[in-house]
């Protein structure tokens, strides 16, 4: 079969097509034959600085689409030439791989393997920051910092369907503002953002802030929350040096700082992972939620999704496509 790997860390170049072996599934797990993968930041960060990744070579890849080829010993509810969508561990630059069941999901109905590569990571982050970490409720303001990529896509529209008060979001372009001004962004701000959000609130700020980005941008946004409010770390896209907050930035204003980690929590808690994801995926159907692939490649022009991500300058989802 063929699959894409990178044997140093480097810019895209370093992506190779490579004839492999068919993975077969162990105990617990299943191959797919993909469809489409989508294509993440974390996977860049994997190719130029080593995150998550045990040794190399090394196989990108986080989320699949495609039909359950094989079944591993001890699956259950899962059955050979089903429709999915699953989270990997990486591997999924292949025209087949493997997932563990847990993080194995068949694909809704009405919902197209196309579509299903956008769903395993995207949008149950989403929906985990809004409302299992970062309890959003009614009327409240939001803050989402890379607004127009696929998280911030989906964040503008279910924080928007969750009756907030007004959602405000920060690009890094001019060109990707009207882009998150169509997903339910009521205010979007380029580059700098601190000043801003005050005037935009009259002073007082927003309730819920939710950052991928880190470093400074980070820290604006932990000086950008009201009284009482609560700030969600989902990645570090700047690669910055990691920062502690504690009494001087928290107790004066009763301030909440929290994490999250799709990945982490498909290790820790998959049950808990499950759940999530089958709440998120019920807003794609019903037509909460919709992510516009914007882009799409073949698998051997990886290094392409992965230089235009690279730019900045994409918005919505990049998918590789596999087999139909």
């Amino acid at each position: 079969m063929r699959a894409v790997e990178f044997q140093e860390y480097g810019g895209p170049e370093v992506l190779r097509v490579v004839e492999a072996e068919v993975p077969e599934p162990g105990p617990g797990q299943v191959s797919i034959d993909v469809a489409y993968v989508g294509v993440n930041f974390a996977d860049l960060k994997a190719r130029s600085e080593g995150y998550r990744v045990p040794s190399l070579p090394f196989r990108p890849g986080l989320e699949v689409s495609g039909r359950i080829r094989a079944v591993g010993a001890d699956v259950e509810g899962l059955e050979v030439g089903q429709e999915v969508a699953a989270l990997t561990e990486g591997g999924a630059y292949a025209e087949v791989t493997v997932a563990d069941a847990v993080t194995v999901f068949p694909l809704p109905e009405g919902v197209d393997l196309r579509t299903g590569a956008t769903l395993p990571t995207v949008v149950p982050t989403a929906y985990a920051l809004l409302h299992t970490v970062g309890r959003l409720q009614p009327g409240e303001t939001v803050l989402v910092q890379g607004a127009a990529g696929g998280v911030g896509t989906v964040l503008g529209q279910l924080a928007k369907a969750a009756g907030a008060g007004a959602v405000y979001g920060v690009v890094s372009a001019e060109a990707k503002a009207k882009y998150a001004l169509d997903h339910g962004y009521d205010e979007v701000f380029v580059g700098s953002f601190a000043q801003e959000v005050r005037v935009a609130t009259g002073g007082r700020g927003v309730d819920l802030a939710l950052d991928p980005v880190g470093g400074e941008t980070l820290r604006g946004s932990l000086a950008s929350l009201a009284p009482f409010g609560r700030l969600v770390s989902f990645g570090n896209a700047s690669s910055a040096e990691p920062w502690t907050v504690g009494q001087p930035e928290l107790y004066p204003t009763g301030l909440s700082v929290a994490g999250f980690s799709i990945l982490g929590l498909a290790k820790t808690a998959p049950a808990a992972l499950r759940e999530i994801a089958e709440r998120a995926f019920r807003t794609v159907v019903d037509g909460t939620v919709s992510l516009p692939v914007t882009a799409e490649f073949g698998l051997a022009e990886a290094e392409e999704a992965h230089r235009l991500m690279g730019t900045r300058s994409s918005t919505g989802k990049l998918l590789l496509r596999v087999a139909g």
